[in-house]
């Protein structure tokens, strides 16, 4: 599969092959969207929490005397339906959402996600990004792009110029190929990749699976 290289310009300087065995791998919805849930779970922190019976700090007396009212007999307040009392069934802060994938499924899901984002046309290559980190260069780049919506760019490593060029930009978002995620990709609707990116993703991924 062949996608488009652009230039710092925003201009189109040719074409570039993409990986098959990353960009042209049999798409699993199924698979990917366990992957983004998987993600989004291992994210989230049990913050909500109710006391047991056995941790209402409260008197240990009986509301009222056992006989002569005509009440039903009564232990303790420290029961579910007394006011004060504990939360039956009630969330607690020791649960664990997390969940795991094995590392061939996440990388399948991850060459799954790509292969559909490059089905659809939403892959593009740049290069290089030499100019000066300033987000208004960025931007026009940005806009000369057949970027519709918002975009991922994908660098090889840390790079300084790009982050600090679109970290103020609403609809952009930097990211290194080594920590790539489905999520990530799902979250945007083109995926904008420096040439070098993919060769480091190439290392990172294909070498993994072998």
């Amino acid at each position: 599969m062949k996608i488009k290289l652009y230039n710092q310009l925003g201009e189109e300087k040719g074409e570039i092959t993409l990986n098959k065995e990353i960009f042209e791998y049999k798409i699993n919805p199924d698979l990917i969207h366990q992957a983004v849930v998987m993600i989004q779970a291992n994210r989230r922190n049990a913050i909500a929490h109710t006391k047991k019976q056995g941790e209402i700090s409260t008197t240990t007396a009986k509301p009222f005397k056992q006989k002569g009212t005509g009440r039903a007999r009564q232990g303790g307040t420290r029961k579910a339906h007394h006011r004060g009392g504990a939360v039956a069934f009630g969330p607690r802060n020791t649960r664990n959402f997390s969940k795991n994938m094995s590392k061939g499924q996440k990388r399948m899901a991850l060459f799954s996600a790509l292969s559909s984002k490059a089905k659809e046309g939403n892959v593009l290559a740049l290069d290089k990004y030499e100019n000066e980190p300033k987000t208004k260069l960025f931007a026009e780049m940005i806009k000369k792009l057949p970027i519709k919506r918002d975009v991922l760019v994908v660098t090889n490593g840390k790079d300084t110029l790009i982050f600090r060029a679109a970290r103020n930009m609403k609809n952009v978002e930097t990211l290194e190929a080594r920590n790539l995620n489905v999520e990530k990709i799902c979250l945007h609707r083109d995926v904008l990749f420096l040439e070098d990116a993919l060769k480091s993703l190439e290392k990172t991924f294909l070498k993994a699976k072998a």
